[in-house]
């Protein structure tokens, strides 16, 4: 069986982590699969979904990290085309990946102890934005 769900999120954007953890583990629970995978998916090409543990150092580190890897005051050949500033985003959003598969045991999401599924939205500006959840299993 496969059940697919949606819900919506309001972001700044310049990195903004959202976890989402919660609105999965609801979504999962009104699908009513226990146990197979849950594949949660983001739309859009300038954010991106993993794992992390859900704290303000954590995050604060993910954000330096992802500043440090791809620059948001460098040249992007894209901000020359569209001239919208945001670049770095969509390389941003690419190298991450705009997906997160966990395996759904007995109605629980297989994640460990300290592990939050975030939702990063790269984007140079707050964006209203979906989040797909497709569960498939029995």
């Amino acid at each position: 069986m496969v059940k697919t769900l949606y819900f919506s999120l309001e972001t700044r954007g310049n990195n903004h982590v959202i976890d989402i953890t919660g609105e999965v583990e609801r979504k999962v629970s009104q699908s009513g699969i226990t146990n197979g995978i849950v594949n949660v998916f983001s739309p859009g090409s300038t954010s991106g979904i993993t794992t992390i543990e859900y704290e303000s150092g954590a995050v604060s580190d993910l954000q330096a990290a992802i500043e440090r890897l791809v620059p948001s005051n460098i040249e992007y050949r894209h901000n020359l085309r569209w001239g919208d500033g945001n670049g770095h985003s969509h390389v941003r959003a690419a190298l991450l990946g705009a997906s997160f598969t966990v395996p759904l045991v007995n109605g629980r999401l297989a994640l460990g102890t300290w592990q939050q599924i975030v939702f990063v939205d790269f984007d140079n500006r707050p964006r209203h934005r979906n989040v797909v959840v497709q569960v498939v299993g029995e």
